[in-house]
């Protein structure tokens, strides 16, 4: 009975572990693909970046988008000066967490 005992907790506790690696290799990022937390951390630097964009007056009416992947923002879109795809450019670098930016905006 004792040694039946010991062989249930021995498989259960071989189970858990399993289960517990697989989930957290399941989060972890890969050169494709981002793990939950850098998800989470993209998406705040997306969002900053958006409303840096959109509080600068004169890039308030402009067609940029923004996606952020692993800390690199990619801007996207169209703009009425060629200066104003300079200026997204610093805004986007200025904000805390980007570590480079993919500057893709063209003029109208």
């Amino acid at each position: 009975m004792i040694a039946k005992n010991i062989v249930a907790q021995k498989i259960a506790t071989a189970v858990f572990t399993a289960a517990t690696v697989f989930t957290v290799v399941g989060c972890a990022g890969s050169a494709t693909k981002e793990g939950t937390g850098e998800y989470v951390d993209d998406a705040v630097i997306t969002t900053k970046v958006k409303s840096s964009i959109f509080n600068e007056p004169t890039l308030k009416a402009t067609e940029i988008n923004v996606e952020t992947f692993k800390g690199t923002v990619q801007l996207s879109g169209f703009v009425a000066q060629p200066g104003d795809i300079t200026k997204a450019g610093e805004i986007a670098r200025g904000v805390n967490g980007v570590k480079s930016v993919k500057n893709d905006i063209r003029v109208k």
